[in-house]
C-alpha cells in the first residue's frame, strides 16, 4: 500500500480533474478535494486525534481525507448522539480539536475542544505530507454501546486498504463506478465503503443527503452505477415498486443498475424477490463489522442468493466454532464466526482487557454472529450470539429464517424473533410482529402454522406480540434489545 486515496496525489492545481463528490447541487472534483483536503491537513498535522462532526455533507469528506493525509486518526460522531453517550467517547477519545461545518452548532458535550471550520474552498497552503505508515491509526469508530458504554475500535490504514481492495476484486470495483448511497458517514459503512471506497478506485461518490425512491432512481438514471442501502431502503424501494412507480423510472433505474449492495444487517428474502421480480436485478449482500470491516460478499460475478452473504473475501479466514471452542468441521451446523486477516482492527482504545477477550489465541476475531456455509463456501447469518440464537427443546435456531418465514404472510409487514426462558423448552419463540393490516393483524395459531408448515414444527413462535413498529437504529437494525430481550 503505497498510498491509501493514490487518486489525490498529484490531483492538486488539475483544471480537468474528474468528480469526486457530490451532495445534492455542491461537487468537489478531485482537484478541489486535493487542495482543501491539503490545506486542512497542513493545520491538524501533529494532533493527537481530532473529532469530525459527520454530518452528511461535503465537509466531512474534506475533514476525514484530510485527516488521512495528515496521519491524524480521526473520531467521527454521530450528530444525533445523546449528551450522555457524546460525553463517553470524547473523554474516552480525547481529541485535541473538533473538525465541523461552519454553520453546524454543537452541542454542549464539544465545548471544550478547539473547533476547526472545514473549507472545501480551501487552497493549499504548504508541502504535502508524507504518507503514514500501513500500521498507523486512520480511524476510532465507536460500537453502538448495547452491552456498555461504546467502545472505540482503532482501524488502521492497512485494514482499509485490505478491505477495499478485497471488494475491488470481488466487485471488479473500477474508477469508473459511480456510487450512489444515503448512508451516514460516521460509521464503516456510509464512510469506508461509502466514500473512502470510491475515493480509492478514483471514482465518483453520489450522496442523497436524505434517502428516498426518487433520488436513487434520479442518479442512478444519471450516471450512477452501484447503489449502497441498508435493508430499510431496500424494503422502501420494494413498496415503492409495488406502487405507481414500479413500471416507471424507479424500475428501469434499478435495473441499470451494475451493483446492488445491502449491508449493515440481513436483508428479508421476501424484500429480495419483490425487487427481483420487479426489475430483473438481485441485490447483493456482504458482512462486516465495525471491528473487521468486510469479511464476506456476494461477488459481481458470483451467484445471488437470498439469505446468504457470500464466500470470504480475498485475505479473510473465516471458521465456525462451537460454545466450547472446538471448530466445526461440519459447517452445515450453527456456529459463532471468527475471522483472521489483514481487515481487523489493532483493538479498542483504552481497553487492554476488552481486545484481549475479543481475540482467540491464534490471533481469531471473536464476532459473535452466528452462521452456517453452504458446501460452496457462501456464509449465511443465523443472528447474533446473544439475541438471534434461540435454544428450544434441544434445538439450536436461528431468529432470521423464522423472520423470514413470518414476513412470507400476507398479513405480516415486519417481524422479530427472539428467545425467553421457558421452563419445559428452555427457551421459548417470541415473534413480534407488526400487521400489514392493524385493523385486522393475523392470529397467533395462523401465524404459528404458517411458520411451522414452512420450517418445522420446533420453529413455530410460541407467542406472538404484536407492535405498530419495530425499533430500529439509523442503519436499520432491529434493536432487539429494547423489545426486551
Amino acid at each position: 500500500m503505497t498510498s491509501l486515496l493514490p487518486a489525490l496525489r498529484g490531483a492538486s492545481g488539475r483544471t480537468d480533474s474528474p468528480e469526486a463528490v457530490r451532495f445534492g447541487e455542491h461537487v468537489l472534483t478531485y482537484a478541489q478535494l486535493a487542495d482543501a483536503t491539503a490545506s486542512l491537513a497542513a493545520r491538524i498535522a501533529g494532533a493527537g486525534r481530532v473529532a469530525v462532526w459527520a454530518t452528511s455533507t461535503p465537509e466531512t469528506v474534506v475533514a476525514v481525507v484530510a485527516a488521512l493525509r495528515a496521519g491524524v486518526p480521526a473520531v467521527p460522531l454521530n450528530p444525533k448522539t445523546g449528551e450522555r453517550e457524546l460525553t463517553h467517547i470524547v473523554a474516552d477519545s480525547a481529541p485535541s480539536v473538533v473538525l465541523a461545518g461552519a454553520d453546524d452548532a454543537l452541542p454542549a458535550a464539544l465545548g471544550g475542544l478547539e473547533r476547526l471550520d472545514v473549507d472545501t474552498a480551501a487552497r493549499p497552503t504548504e508541502a504535502g505530507l508524507p504518507e503514514p505508515s500501513a500500521d498507523s491509526p486512520a480511524l476510532v469508530v465507536y460500537t453502538s454501546g448495547t452491552t456498555g458504554p461504546p467502545k472505540g475500535a482503532v482501524l488502521p490504514r492497512r485494514a482499509i486498504a485490505a478491505t477495499l481492495d478485497a471488494l475491488e476484486d470481488a466487485w471488479q470495483w473500477t474508477g469508473e463506478d459511480v456510487l450512489v448511497h444515503a448512508l451516514p458517514l460516521f460509521h464503516v459503512h456510509g464512510l469506508i465503503l461509502g466514500v473512502l471506497g470510491p475515493l480509492r478506485r478514483g471514482g465518483s461518490v453520489r450522496h442523497l443527503g436524505r434517502f428516498s425512491a426518487e433520488g436513487v432512481a434520479r442518479e442512478l438514471r444519471s450516471g450512477g452505477t452501484m447503489l449502497f442501502g441498508v435493508p430499510t431502503m431496500y424494503h422502501r424501494l420494494a413498496g415503492a415498486l409495488d406502487g405507481p412507480a414500479g413500471s416507471g423510472d424507479l424500475a428501469k433505474a434499478l435495473a441499470g443498475a451494475r451493483l446492488l449492495v445491502s449491508g449493515s444487517a440481513a436483508l428479508p428474502v421476501h424484500d429480495h424477490e419483490r425487487i427481483a421480480a420487479a426489475t430483473g436485478r438481485r441485490v447483493i449482500e456482504r458482512y462486516g463489522m465495525t471491528e473487521t470491516l468486510m469479511n464476506t460478499g456476494v461477488r459481481a460475478d458470483g451467484a445471488p442468493r437470498a439469505g446468504t452473504v457470500g464466500p470470504p473475501l480475498p485475505g479473510v479466514e473465516l471458521r465456525l466454532v462451537e460454545e466450547d471452542g472446538t471448530v466445526l468441521q461440519d459447517t452445515t451446523s450453527i456456529g459463532e464466526i471468527q475471522v483472521r486477516g489483514p481487515n481487523l482492527f489493532t483493538g479498542y482504545l483504552n481497553r487492554p482487557d476488552a481486545t484481549a477477550a475479543a481475540f482467540t489465541e491464534d490471533g481469531f476475531f471473536r464476532t459473535g454472529d452466528m452462521a452456517t456455509v453452504d458446501p460452496d463456501g457462501y456464509v449465511r447469518i443465523v443472528g447474533r450470539k446473544a439475541t438471534d440464537l434461540i435454544k428450544s427443546g434441544g434445538y439450536k435456531i436461528g431468529a432470521g429464517e423464522i423472520e423470514n418465514a413470518l414476513l412470507d404472510h400476507p398479513g405480516v409487514r415486519e417481524a422479530a424473533v427472539t428467545g425467553e426462558p421457558d421452563a419445559d423448552l428452555g427457551e421459548r419463540i417470541v415473534a413480534w410482529v407488526v400487521p400489514a393490516d392493524p385493523g385486522s393483524p393475523p392470529g397467533e395459531r395462523e401465524l404459528a402454522d404458517h411458520v411451522a408448515d414452512l420450517l418445522a414444527p420446533h420453529k413455530r413462535p410460541r407467542v406472538v406480540r404484536y407492535l405498530d413498529v419495530l425499533p430500529r437504529n439509523e442503519l436499520g437494525k432491529i434493536m432487539k434489545r429494547s423489545l426486551g430481550v
